[in-house]
């Protein structure tokens, strides 16, 4: 039965027809989704004036009505019939067309396809609220945000441009679309082309750009220091400690008292060194070694015990858990803790007793645990050793420690090749260190050197991450399982799987998941790869299409590196999640219930967050490097492979110097090339000339951008000058 609408105004739709109207009406609602309107403002928005056309306007917004496309309020206004209930989400920005809504505590959801001009100056990463607007996008639902909840940056990094009378901030961020408007009086003292940093006091909206005011002048663009300083400002990084800390740090004592010494077991007497990079300056971890008498070999892995110094409640904790990391730039280190701690107290530097935490294994010949101890431990490291030094030991079969190096070197190899049996993938990805001037320019990229020596020490690092993580799981397993915090890392999604697959296809190399599995197809592939062309490019390709380890109370397994359970014990001075590990292994080792797990869930969604963040700036800063050094070498003729293709240009992994960049599309000027994206590949519409994935070519320099940290390539001969 139709229902009574005592409102319903008397109206003649005899000569007219109201169908024709309903889209317009609809459109209307729909692109202001969120809000209702009267029949008069209604009226008013689709240009009606005379008696008979406001009739059948009205009409078919009744008729709307009825077929339930809109619905009316409890105050007589009409809008969509959608569901109004405002969804949380964050922005996810695209381009200066479209973003995406993430929505929150909804994990499957599908995003939420935004345009422009519907986000109300909504920015990247920001916490805003959406209503889902009628029809979709494509494959995505369409929406609006309604309410901005959160500013992700209220500040922006950037290069000042300056006008007569005012200024514009071009930001360095890549998914900031705007540029600033500065006043200026607002300018406060910098000057053209000084990367500055800006803070917002109006948003964007459909008509206007967003303004600000500059609160600190970084320096030139171009200059090391004012670059390096933008990275660090760009990501949020802390440029200091707060006012006091370090103050604070200088205050503990550095004496280690008999009634300390009692309760710990002492290994000063067992041989112990640290290996680590020849610029190291903080010293994590070292290793003791000793032969038993029934044939065995006792390895103690010790790790700098920084809970002895930092505790809880106090500035340097607090401090700690906001950094959670420590971040490594191309020319600095941003430390979790401050030097007295990193570099001083808690840094295992030779011929110093220092207290640490240790996980202590009697391994056989075959690397089989026979037994374990964790523990409280006092240590004295007879020597320091880089890299380069162990690497000699091995190799000549000579020097101080030699034996016990070599040793060590064969059970770690015994433990290797257990992990790989067992499933381990064998990332083995090249990165890059450049070597700097006195001003920071780049006189060269080096690529970083993996060999018997470090792998050594990485070996026993995950072996005692490993059992650190199943002693606690197997400690409670039958009852409640204990609180703690995990490194997990979950299985690859199929389909990246097959998307990978289809790439390193192109390159002739065939991956069967099927047949041998996830990490032996994978495994195979790296095997086939090494010294190759293609190998940093298909490397890094099958990171990416690795799900992101990250750290949880949840008792995951880690798929990378095939162990059941699996934590991160072995680096306190530079990451926080370390030291919660120290606390809650002693906590239960002393006999300690379980804690809170939504307290240690929230410090683990936080470490996370701060450890890609910290991922991201360093990448930033690598890239910067590159971009610098090859803006110096303009001239030269590179070797180079084509690492990906996309409809606006071909990208480049340049051979010696591992540096990317791009070749536009439009600058091949030889023809017109066409995107044929299922065979990753253009193709030139009159010489049929093909540019693949995987074509091994040579590129120069065309231009570089310091402040886009982008490199644009030209296609040359080897011989070209």
């Amino acid at each position: 039965m139709g229902r009574k609408r005592k409102s319903k105004p008397p109206h003649k739709a005899s000569k007219g027809n109201p169908k024709k109207i309903e889209p317009v009406i609809l459109n209307f609602l729909s692109q202001n989704s969120g809000r209702g309107y009267q029949i008069k403002q209604i009226l008013k928005s689709v240009g009606v004036r005379d008696a008979k056309s406001k009739a059948l306007v009205t009409e078919a917004i009744f008729r709307l009505e009825d077929k339930g496309a809109i619905k009316k309020l409890r105050n007589g206004a009409f809008t969509v019939d959608v569901d109004l209930s405002p969804i949380i989400a964050t922005i996810d920005s695209v381009n200066p067309r479209f973003a995406y809504a993430v929505l929150a505590n909804s994990e499957g959801s599908e995003d939420v396809w935004i345009s422009a001009n519907d986000l109300n100056g909504a920015m990247d990463d920001d916490k805003v609220k959406i209503v889902i607007k009628p029809g979709k996008h494509g494959k995505h639902q369409e929406g609006k945000v309604i309410e901005i909840l959160e500013r992700n940056r209220e500040e922006f990094v950037g290069r000042l441009e300056m006008s007569t009378r005012y200024g514009f901030v071009i930001p360095d961020f890549k998914k900031m679309f705007h540029d600033v408007y500065v006043r200026y009086e607002d300018l406060n003292g910098a000057k053209h082309n000084d990367k500055v940093i800006v803070q917002i006091t109006q948003w964007p909206d459909r008509n206007k750009k967003p303004e600000g005011v500059i609160t600190r002048v970084l320096g030139k663009a171009g200059e090391h220091n004012a670059e390096i300083h933008s990275i660090i400002a760009e990501f949020g990084l802390p440029l200091e400690f707060p006012e006091g800390l370090e103050a604070e740090a200088e205050t503990i004592s550095d004496k280690i008292s008999s009634k300390e010494i009692v309760k710990r077991k002492d290994f000063r007497k067992v041989p112990t060194f640290t290996i680590d990079p020849v610029d190291a300056k903080d010293f994590d971890d070292a290793l003791s070694i000793k032969k038993l008498d029934n044939g065995n070999t006792e390895v103690g892995v010790h790790i700098a015990d920084v809970t002895h110094y930092v505790q809880p409640e106090t500035s340097l904790e607090k401090e700690a858990v906001e950094r959670a990391t420590s971040v490594y730039l191309v020319d600095r280190t941003i430390p979790m803790l401050p030097e007295r701690l990193s570099n001083g107290l808690c840094s295992l530097r030779p011929e110093e007793e220092k207290l640490t935490f240790s996980a202590v294994f009697e391994l056989d010949d075959a690397g089989e645990i026979q037994k374990e101890w964790f523990g409280r431990t006092i240590i004295y490291s007879d020597r320091r050793f880089a890299y380069e030094d162990a690497q000699e030991r091995l190799e000549n079969q000579e020097g101080d420690y030699f034996e016990e190096i070599t040793a060590l070197d064969v059970l770690a190899k015994k433990l290797r090749k257990k992990r790989f049996s067992n499933g381990a993938v064998n990332f083995e990805t090249v990165e890059v260190k450049f070597k700097l001037d006195e001003k920071g320019t780049p006189l060269g990229v080096i690529p970083k050197e993996r060999k018997d020596a470090h792998m050594l020490i990485e070996e026993f690092m995950l072996l005692a991450n490993k059992r650190v993580a199943e002693f606690i799981y197997n400690k409670f397993k039958q009852a409640n399982p204990l609180t703690f915090v995990y490194r997990s890392h979950d299985n690859p999604d199929p389909e990246k799987l097959d998307t990978f697959s289809n790439f390193a296809r192109r390159f002739g190399h065939q991956m069967d998941f099927d047949k041998k599995g996830v990490s032996k197809s994978l495994n195979g592939l790296i095997e086939n790869i090494e010294g190759t062309p293609e190998q940093n490019v298909l490397q890094q390709l099958a990171i990416r299409t690795m799900a992101k380890a990250k750290y949880t109370t949840e008792p995951k397994g880690h798929f990378g590196l095939a162990f059941p359970h699996y934590t991160h014990f072995t680096s306190p001075i530079r990451r926080y999640p370390d030291m919660m590990v120290h606390r809650l292994l002693q906590h239960y080792l002393d006999g300690g219930k379980s804690v809170d797990k939504e307290a240690y869930e929230e410090l683990c969604v936080h470490a996370s967050e701060r450890e890609k963040r910290a991922a991201d700036a360093e990448r930033a800063s690598i890239k910067y490097k590159q971009v610098e050094f090859m803006s110096l070498v303009e001239q030269k003729a590179f070797a180079g492979i084509v690492s990906g293709v996309t409809e606006w240009g071909v990208y480049v992994e340049i051979t010696e110097t591992k540096c990317e960049g791009m070749v536009r599309i439009a600058d091949l000027d030889d023809d017109f090339y066409e995107y044929d994206e299922q065979n990753y590949r253009v193709i030139g519409r009159r010489n049929k000339r093909m540019i693949s994935l995987g074509d091994e070519v040579f590129v120069r320099v065309k231009a570089t951008d310091i402040d886009r940290r982008t490199i644009d390539l030209i296609f040359t001969e080897e011989d070209d000058e």
